[in-house]
């Protein structure tokens, strides 16, 4: 039993959206200057201290703690931004995981990596001069905001004196001099100030918007990892995915081989000894040449039935033909435990290695829930979720069973996990002991 789900998620667009991240930007803009000032002061005091005493060892060791310093407050500035919903910011491998980190080469090593000098660069110049201006907007409009919308109610609480320079005169004396009406002081300011205060709420987000990406452009030109480093990283990655995909595929192909050593070639060799047998009693004895030839046929199933499930491992024809989503609805269909089926795929097809793939991941995860698990449902979910700079696939196998799977070696999802790193994706699982399992296949879509 299975019932699918097509219905995308609701995505916020336009002016709406700016609302949803205010309360974050606000908060990001509101601590920006506390933090860039106290960055400043302690980064420049190491920093001047360590150069008046650089004739001296010790001074050297001041000099490197500035550094530090200003890396602890670039990188608290980069994690503020993904907290404030802002793209992440790929940050600069500090030490590299081949080499080893030595004392002479955590206290030296900084003055040659250049990502320290701009960190400090950040710290002590850039990052408080563009705090200062943030804050001021954001706060001179928060304020201005909610005291306009506000005024009439404690408007009231004010002095009235002559001496009281009121908004709404000077704007009448502008825009209609020598004017014969008066205007009660206490409800012309609070229109005119209820108007501003709106006028300025509903700039607010237009407001923590720019400045939020501000900072943003700047952290990622200042602190992030140059484009050599990413190439570097892309291509450790791309060379341990590759390593995962060929063991992987080493695996099972020496499973696979192991299975039809163990299992059909026998059954094969059993069926040629039946056969001769019977050949040889077919002139002389029919009634034995038959039953013979009767067994042989049951080995001759046997066999093809577990040809059948050796076949498991590749993709059939419902996927190669109509596609993942086509499959995924043939494994539910197919189960044994009623599954609960929900999709939001794409109408066109994906890329035949990740399709094959997730296919197989999918198959496995729902044998290993009705074979192991004692389950009486499992969810089957898969569904794109758009990310920054593409998407990425989920699938989710949950099953409501008696948990405690996990990974280990010469086990099912230790094989899964390293299908899926070949792909680039990864697989978490969450189960345990009494239940429920949850198993995430992850696979990231390339781009174009």
């Amino acid at each position: 039993m299975s019932t699918t789900s097509t219905e995308p998620a609701p995505t916020r667009r336009g002016y709406g959206s700016l609302w949803h991240g205010v309360p974050r930007e606000l908060g990001f803009l509101l601590l920006t200057m506390p933090i860039a000032i106290t960055g400043f002061g302690v980064v420049i005091t190491l920093f001047l201290t360590g150069l008046g005493l650089i004739a001296l060892v010790f001074g050297v060791f001041i000099v490197v703690a500035a550094l530090y310093a200003a890396r602890g407050f670039g990188t608290l500035e980069v994690m503020r931004l993904g907290w404030a919903g802002r793209a992440p910011i790929a940050r600069p491998v500090w030490e590299p995981r081949d080499r080893s980190i030595g004392f002479w080469r955590a206290v030296f090593g900084p003055f040659a990596d250049g990502h320290y000098w701009l960190y400090l660069l950040h710290t002590v110049v850039v990052a408080p001069v563009i705090s200062i201006i943030s804050w001021t907007f954001a706060v001179v409009w928060l304020s201005i905001g909610l005291g306009g919308a506000t005024f009439w109610i404690w408007a009231r609480t004010l002095p009235r004196d002559e001496q009281n320079v009121w908004l709404h005169q000077v704007l009448l004396d502008f825009f209609v001099p020598g004017r014969s009406f008066t205007v009660d002081p206490f409800v012309g300011e609070s229109v005119v100030q209820f108007l501003l205060g709106v006028v300025f709420l509903l700039t607010l987000p237009l407001i923590t918007r720019l400045f939020t990406l501000l900072h943003h452009v700047v952290a990622r030109g200042m602190l992030s990892s140059w484009r050599s480093e990413a190439l570097e990283r892309e291509v450790a990655v791309l060379s341990a995915s590759r390593g995962a995909a060929v063991q992987a595929e080493d695996r099972s192909l020496r499973r696979l081989e192991r299975d039809i050593h163990d299992g059909p070639q026998q059954r094969l060799v059993r069926l040629q000894m039946d056969l001769a047998a019977a050949e040889r009693k077919l002139d002389s004895d029919p009634e034995a040449a038959r039953a013979v030839l009767a067994e042989a046929r049951g080995q001759a199933k046997d066999t093809l039935d577990e040809l059948r499930a050796l076949s498991r491992g590749f993709a059939p024809p419902i996927v190669q033909d109509r596609g993942l989503a086509a499959g995924l609805e043939s494994l539910a269909a197919a189960s044994i435990i009623p599954v609960r089926l929900e999709l939001s795929l794409p109408d066109g097809r994906l890329p035949a290695e990740i399709e094959r793939n997730v296919y197989f991941v999918a198959a496995e995860l729902m044998t290993n829930a009705a074979k192991h698990s004692g389950a009486t449902e499992i969810r089957l979910h898969a569904a794109l979720r758009p990310v920054v700079g593409g998407a990425w696939l989920d699938v989710w196998v949950t099953d409501n069973g008696r948990g405690g799977a996990s990974l280990r070696d010469d086990h099912g999802l230790r094989g899964l996990e390293e299908r899926l790193r070949g792909l680039r994706g990864v697989l978490v699982i969450e189960s345990p002991v009494g239940g429920p399992t949850v198993i995430g296949a992850h696979v990231p879509l390339p781009v174009g």
